[in-house]
């Protein structure tokens, strides 16, 4: 389990629910359990526990006896972790401060500017929007003369497409971005890639850096932006479809492999195949078993087909098309898309929700999101007003004329200048000199192309100034908002409780070899295997070679001779699978009636295979050994181990609870 996903489930227990609520407790500041030394306010547990049981649906609910005492383990192990002074360590500081950041931005935000863009990225989200792209890559700190020649020749592509031309010929032809044009098999690397022409597919609010969401918005279906500047360079954009937004899919698949350079006779075999699947559904066949039987995605076959959830942005365009017309629960007719032929079941869809229902959401996005910067940027107009900024530009001039291309080659050396004192700018009392300004750029200084020292240093420069009066306001934040205070301290503990817990339990048991084979030793009549067979299942993909095949198979009993004969009569048409198999491992299997020896032919309903299964031996049902189960195992290990550890905890640190104030909250819940 990665560190993220293991984070969210500390925050389970830790982070608090904001939004406001009805006080029900005329004394919600009373102490309602005592863990250790800390007490623990009814208003700090109820707030959590509403979080996680009435507000979010990714966590099972619990009953509030459940909940207590899972809150009081949270507490036990965060007790643990500070005696142990793990919150002074130099690693967790700085991965504390680096949620700070990411938790201070909302503060740095306009709320009129804020206002707007959340109403304009709730519009776009009701819109999937379906475009093609030429792009001229330039660097976002390009020259006027570079970004002049440029802009002229994107908007010679554009002319000529309004003139008449193909925009997805012009576009294999001039577009910079590679995916556009057809690329070539790399043997033993990647296989061939037919080119998009430009064609990114469906997309919504967020997919896209910002100004290439603002042209594709602001295109009319069928025209051609006017050139768009992002970070990568121009673009022009033809905007194909527009439609109302899919939300988010849920669908199943049957799945046939077809690679885009097949030749015509696999193509038509495979297309054969998938229209004899699609008959047998329309013929009474359930979806399900067409999945089990012929899907050749292994991966979803073992879910009934289902894939994960996905949004327009990520899947191919044509699984968009298909289900933008379809009712839940039905079926599509073959579907071909660059990775093969497909049949698709909708299963669920979740469209966008009431403004009311998404905004939080998107403002999480947007505090995330590039276009956040418009309404930080009024912030730093209203810090700088606040706090008297005041720019001495002659000095700036002076010291950005001193800079030579040691600057823009990355080697600045700032000795020289670091102990000078002239006043660059002023916020409140604080004077900031060209010295500092040195320092910080002997920090973050990196190598530039197509930029001039004095361009570069003025950048460097405004981010300076930018930096310096967010960091003025962020030491703030504390005093200002004590429910950034409380997040913060939330988030402490959550990390602490991560890393210990990853001590104690999780990479413990991994790494814990003698003590996991104890505990399955102990535990051992927990993990057992089904009744089995011993089997090896043969597939022939020649018809011609079925009668030779089974003459062998009759003949020879040793998987081993079995390839050495094949070999030796030239018949490569043999797919061969040996194993131990349960019921519901494979289909051939469970067509087979479960004695030793060789089955009669099996045939493929779907294609002109001939399958043999020969069952060498009948396995009753028996205990797995650790390595067939070590996951399992390894599992129910880290649950031992937490509870053993969190029995050393409660001895250790004494809970007290108020029985009196419980029993009126329990009451409540």
């Amino acid at each position: 389990m990665n560190k993220l996903v293991k984070l969210f489930l500390v925050f389970t227990f830790t982070m608090p629910f904001i939004a406001g609520q009805a006080q029900f407790f005329n004394n919600d500041k009373k102490t309602i359990l005592t863990v250790g030394n800390e007490q623990v306010t009814v208003k700090e547990l109820t707030d959590v526990y509403k979080k996680n049981n009435v507000n979010n649906d990714m966590i099972d609910k619990k009953s509030f006896e459940e909940y207590v005492d899972l809150y009081i383990n949270f507490r036990l192990k965060v007790l643990e972790a500070e005696y142990l002074k793990m919150d002074t360590a130099k690693a967790f500081q700085k991965e504390l401060n680096g949620y700070r950041g990411q938790l201070a931005k909302p503060y740095f935000t306009d709320e009129k500017v804020s206002e707007e863009l959340l109403t304009e990225a709730y519009n776009r989200k009701l819109q999937d929007v379906r475009a093609s792209h030429i792009l001229l890559k330039l660097n976002k700190d390009a020259s006027p003369a570079d970004t002049l020649i440029a802009f002229n020749k994107i908007n010679e592509l554009r002319n000529r497409i309004l003139k008449g031309e193909d925009f997805g010929k012009v576009a294999m032809e001039a577009s910079e971005d590679p995916s556009a044009r057809d690329r070539a098999a790399v043997p033993n690397q990647s296989p061939f890639r037919p080119g998009n022409k430009g064609d990114l597919g469906y997309f919504s609010v967020f997919d896209m850096v910002y100004p290439f969401e603002n042209g594709a918005y602001n295109t009319e279906i069928g025209k051609v932006s006017k050139p768009v500047r992002t970070d990568f360079g121009y673009h022009i954009i033809k905007v194909t479809e527009k439609h109302p937004a899919v939300g988010t899919i849920e669908v199943a698949h049957i799945y046939v492999a077809l690679v885009p350079d097949s030749d015509s006779a696999t193509v038509a075999e495979k297309n054969e195949k998938i229209n004899n699947i699609y008959q047998k559904i329309n013929d009474g066949m359930t979806f399900e078993d067409a999945v089990r039987q012929f899907s050749e995605d292994r991966g979803s076959a073992s879910r009934e087909g289902k894939l994960s959830k996905f949004t327009s942005s990520r899947i191919v365009p044509e699984f968009i098309e298909a289900v933008n017309n379809m009712q839940i629960g039905q079926v599509s007719a073959p579907v071909h898309t660059m990775y093969g032929l497909h049949i698709i079941k909708l299963i669920g869809e979740e469209k966008p929700g009431t403004f009311d229902q998404e905004k939080e959401k998107l403002k999480e996005r947007l505090a995330k999101d590039a276009r956040s910067k418009k309404s930080e940027d009024v912030v730093i107009q209203k810090i700088k007003k606040d706090s008297k900024f005041k720019e001495n530009s002659i000095n700036l001039a002076a010291f950005t004329s001193k800079l030579d291309t040691t600057l823009t080659e990355g080697h600045f050396n700032a000795t020289s200048l670091r102990a000078s004192a002239n006043e660059l700018f002023r916020l409140g009392s604080t004077i900031y000199t060209d010295g500092q300004f040195s320092s910080y750029i002997a920090k973050i200084q990196a190598k530039q192309d197509n930029i001039t020292p004095e361009m570069y240093a003025n950048k460097l420069y405004n981010s300076y100034v930018t930096e310096t009066c967010l960091a003025y306001e962020d030491s703030q934040l504390e005093v200002k908002y004590p429910e950034f205070a409380s997040l913060m301290k939330e988030y402490r503990d959550g990390i602490l409780l991560f890393d210990l817990t990853d001590q104690k339990v999780w990479t413990k048991a991994v790494k814990d070899s003698a003590g996991l084979a104890d505990f399955h030793k102990l535990n051992h009549a927990k993990y057992v295997w089904a009744e089995r067979v011993e089997a090896t299942i043969f597939t022939v993909t020649n018809p011609a070679d079925v009668s030779k095949v089974k003459e062998i198979l009759v003949t020879i009993d040793d998987d081993a001779a079995v390839v050495a004969k094949l070999s030796a009569d030239s018949i490569r048409s043999v797919r061969i699978q040996s194993g131990k198999f349960e019921k519901g491992d494979n289909s051939y299997i469970d067509m087979t009636e479960w004695k030793i020896g060789l089955s009669s032919e099996l045939n493929s309903t779907v294609d002109k295979n001939i399958v043999f299964v020969k069952i060498k031996d009948l396995l009753p049902p028996q205990e797995k050994l650790l390595t067939e189960a070590k996951g399992l195992i390894t599992s129910d290990y880290q649950t031992h181990l937490e509870k053993n550890w969190i029995e050393e905890l409660r001895a250790k640190y004494p809970v007290v609870i108020d029985q009196k104030v419980y029993d009126k909250v329990k009451k409540k819940y």
